[in-house]
């Protein structure tokens, strides 16, 4: 083949394998430890198992500067007692814990009074929050096989304890939307779904997206009074402004940036204002835990830097971009945000 006056011999190459080395000479301010000390409020450090390994997660935090981590999956009764045993015996200050519901025999006409008053007995022994999983609304069923809609009055008591309590609710509702729509050229999660096919949605096996978190937003208005955070931007990091509308429209709904950090690198000027309007409603979280993954957040949100890149193709085939968020907006971002919104959270050893 003669390209422009070159011999260029055929390749092939697949997507995954083409990975071109940028020749972009610009400014560059790697950031491997957090401007401020931060609360991630999206943990799942599954590597606290015996005391040496909670040692060795204390110092990876220390080097983050990362002054406390919520573990989600406290589970409940003696489960979640034996998780916070472990963490308060050595690091009190370092972990809080947050329950999940059991949602066996749920078709009982009792089970949300038995699921209420579980979870106000978890919280009295230490729980600081309930972290809801995706599940309910996409695969939870009943014993007759029936889907489980995320605002089915049963769980009514729970929210309501939630809010007397004044306890957040950490929920994950649904997937990306792109997981919805054909697996094809133009879906912009089509190498994740070729790793991972089982995210894959069909319509035959789950209800439309839209459904979906439409149940959770008629979920968020009929208890106003209960402190909601909405995981992963609401899976609406790539349409801010219809998610700055949801956010005026839900005012006890807050969100956090775990797993959607590739949506605000790719749109810095949109997401850097949309922080700056909201920055009193969002906060810090990660997602999977791997402490070098972190480093891309603190320079997205802390740097001007341009075109660097992600830490996991799947998510992010693209480059990222610096937010260079304000030091104010930081530091509710980073922590002021989680300590109000979480009571059980110490205080001590943030900036006052």
């Amino acid at each position: 083949m003669v390209l422009w006056g070159w011999v260029v011999s055929g390749q092939t190459l697949t997507f995954e394998e083409y990975r071109p080395k940028s020749t972009l000479v610009v400014s560059q301010h790697p950031t491997s430890r957090a401007k401020f000390p931060f609360v991630d409020v999206h943990g799942h450090p599954r590597r606290m198992l015996s005391a040496e390994r909670i040692d060795t997660l204390v110092k990876e935090m220390d080097a983050l500067n990362l002054r406390v981590m919520v573990n989600l999956d406290g589970r409940s009764g003696d489960l979640l007692k034996r998780v916070l045993a472990d963490v308060k015996s050595r690091y009190p200050d370092r972990f809080v814990v947050f329950a999940n519901l059991d949602f066996s025999n749920i078709d009982d006409p009792e089970w949300g009074k038995r699921a209420a008053a579980t979870l106000e007995q978890d919280i009295r022994g230490g729980a600081a929050g309930l972290k809801i999983y995706k599940n309910l609304g996409l695969s939870q069923r009943d014993t007759k096989g029936k889907r489980i809609p995320v605002d089915d009055p049963r769980f009514d008591p729970v929210w309501a304890v939630c809010a007397k309590m004044n306890v957040p609710v950490l929920i994950h509702t649904a997937d990306p939307a792109p997981f919805w729509q054909p697996w094809d050229k133009s879906n912009e999660r089509w190498l994740e779904m070729k790793e991972f096919p089982d995210r894959q949605k069909p319509p035959e096996k789950y209800p439309p997206w839209d459904q979906i978190i439409g149940e959770q937003h008629r979920m968020f208005k009929k208890h106003p009074q209960t402190k909601f955070i909405n995981a992963h931007l609401g899976w609406y990091g790539n349409n801010l402004p219809e998610f700055g509308r949801l956010m005026d429209e839900m005012p006890n709904m807050h969100t956090e940036i775990g797993a959607v950090l590739a949506e605000l690198g790719r749109q810095p000027r949109t997401a850097r204002q949309w922080f700056i309007r909201y920055q009193n409603r969002v906060l810090f979280g990660k997602d999977i835990y791997n402490p070098t993954e972190y480093h891309t957040y603190f320079r997205v949100l802390e740097t001007a830097d341009e075109y660097f890149d992600y830490y996991r193709r799947r998510h992010a085939f693209w480059q990222m971009y610096g937010m260079d968020l304000p030091d104010e907006v930081l530091k509710k971002l980073y922590y002021k945000n989680a300590l109000r919104l979480i009571p059980a959270i110490n205080a001590k050893g943030f900036p006052q």
